[in-house]
């Protein structure tokens, strides 16, 4: 047998649990035009325990899932409709967020000051990324609309919130990541 180069079993079954909490995460969901939802507290979470390698994996799981229509996005939908719709950017930019913590990620050196930075300047890419894919399409669909008000629709009422989602991640991170050894 192999061995050495390739993904240990424990680290696969930690790639399917954090697939499938981000997939639980989202059905908790306030419906608006963007929904409400806890996904970006798992993305967080997977990427602050897991690391950026399977925490990003573990993103790219959960989307693939929903990309063959698993019902694993907000309201127990699924399929490619959902990701190239006009909020899928916002889904799609999950895997920004991921790369931007693993971009930031020392190894060996648990620096909190830097995973919650990498948290913020994550949420910040999968904002940009979500509200250029949303105006783009939205503009496809409907006509024209002002980026102020899609910032208004899709990001400002959002903050507060996803600010919280990171406190608590980077709380539960720093908190769990010793449980969680991967090495």
């Amino acid at each position: 047998m192999r061995q050495g180069n390739g993904i240990k079993t424990r680290n696969m079954v930690l790639v399917a649990l954090f697939a499938a909490l981000m997939a639980i995460c989202s059905w908790i969901s306030i419906p608006t035009t963007v929904p409400f939802t806890l996904q970006t507290f798992a993305v967080f979470a997977a990427v602050g325990l897991l690391g950026g390698k399977l925490g990003t994996l573990s993103v790219v799981v959960y989307l693939l899932l929903g990309a063959v229509g698993v019902p694993v996005f907000a309201g127990f939908t699924g399929g490619m409709g959902v990701l190239l719709g006009s909020t899928g950017g916002y889904l799609v930019g999950f895997i920004g967020s991921a790369l931007v913590m693993w971009a930031l990620e020392k190894p060996g050196k648990n620096r909190g000051w830097l995973r919650l930075l990498s948290m913020v300047l994550g949420l910040a890419v999968c904002y940009g990324f979500g509200t250029l894919w949303f105006l783009w399409v939205y503009t496809a669909q409907n006509g024209a609309v002002a980026l102020g008000t899609v910032l208004g629709w899709c990001v400002l009422p959002f903050i507060p919130f996803d600010l919280l989602k990171i406190a608590l991640a980077f709380v539960i991170t720093n908190r769990l990541s010793k449980a969680v050894n991967l090495s």
